[in-house]
């Protein structure tokens, strides 16, 4: 298939900059990936869409606060953006400068963090800090939240709790898991109490998931790499919800990657790792039963990754239905609910 294949038009005034008044507040459409019917919701009817038999599976990654600014030492202003905290004093970064700086350059990144170039992985710079503190006790006490390129003002004290999901364990991401935006403590709880069963699994969340596909030809995209981990008890409950014929659910695009991640050497197992799978129509999906995710940009993976959930003419109608209907779009936006098709039958 072709890129232009995923495209659709999208008014500007759709793109949500800012966040319901309450997590729960968004709209929810729910589309058939067999029959492609569509049913327009409230999110906070999603436990009416649940069993008591079904498995739902959150990716439980922290935001971080990747994006720093400073100088060169040469005197030019610098923005770094942290792509991914290798340990307590390395990083991967984006840097954007008038010019890119050379291997032994040092940045003074917001008046208090030293750091030395050390080289070039593809597109990414190595960054060692000379502070003596961990990167991530810097990060979190000078950096600032990265906001989606899409959203067009800067991070706000709402962004700092609402660009987060309330379940957040593992510091690493530079983007959220944006399905996961939609719940909070109650709705995890109502949940529960009805007998769905929780799992969790982490994807570190890299800035490459924002990245255009830049070729025509799907097929010669090359995707990013971003780690995962699936626990134990999260593949224990999986394979307890298929015996009793429960469906696995996964919020958002990110659990969806990491769990098929997993399961390419079948059955599924506790790993982790990295993962660069492209998810693409014809894909054969080995875990996920129902995907709970938000609307994604105009061709990119996102899109080609739902399409071959739930097939691309219904996708493109329903996004259709969605610009019609002026449901709010991407991160912060409303979310949808896709029955996977079975494309065996």
């Amino acid at each position: 298939m072709r890129t232009q294949d995923f495209d659709f038009y999208l008014p500007s005034e759709l793109i949500a900059q800012h966040p319901t008044e309450k997590r729960r507040g968004s709209r929810l459409l729910h589309l058939d990936g067999n029959t492609g019917h569509i049913t327009d919701s409230t999110f906070a009817t999603l436990t009416q869409w649940l069993s008591p038999k079904d498995l739902i599976i959150f990716n439980d990654t922290r935001v971080i606060k990747a994006r720093l600014f400073g100088v060169k030492s040469t005197g030019g202003n610098v923005e770094v953006m942290i792509e991914r905290v290798i340990n307590d004093h390395e990083a991967l970064a984006h840097v954007r400068a008038s010019r890119a700086p050379k291997a032994g350059a040092t940045l003074l990144l917001e008046g208090a963090i030293e750091m030395i170039v050390t080289g070039r992985e593809n597109d990414l710079f190595q960054l060692r800090c000379l502070h003596h503190h961990s990167l991530y006790d810097l990060l979190e006490q000078y950096g600032h939240l990265p906001l989606p390129p899409y959203i067009t003002h800067a991070a706000a004290v709402e962004d700092e709790s609402r660009y987060q999901t309330v379940y957040a364990k593992h510091a690493g991401a530079v983007a959220a898991p944006t399905a996961g935006l939609h719940f909070d403590e109650l709705m995890l709880a109502d949940i529960q109490s009805m007998g769905v069963n929780i799992g969790y699994v982490t994807l570190h969340v890299g800035a490459g998931t924002f990245q255009p596909v830049k070729v025509d030809d799907i097929s010669a995209h090359k995707m990013h790499s971003e780690r995962y981990q699936i626990p134990a008890e999260t593949v224990e409950l999986i394979e307890q919800t298929k015996r009793k014929g429960g469906r696995v659910i996964a919020v958002g695009t990110t659990a969806l990657r990491a769990l098929e991640s997993a399961a390419q050497h079948d059955p599924i197992s506790s790993t982790s790792g990295e993962t660069n799978i492209f998810i693409t129509p014809g894909y054969q999906f080995k875990v996920v039963d129902r995907l709970l995710t938000n609307f994604h940009l105009p061709k990119s993976t996102l899109m080609m990754l739902v399409s071959a959930f739930a097939q691309h003419t219904h996708v493109m109608a329903a996004y259709q239905h969605a610009v019609h209907h002026q449901y709010r779009f991407f991160s912060y936006g409303d979310a949808m609910l896709i029955e996977r098709a079975n494309l065996s039958d």
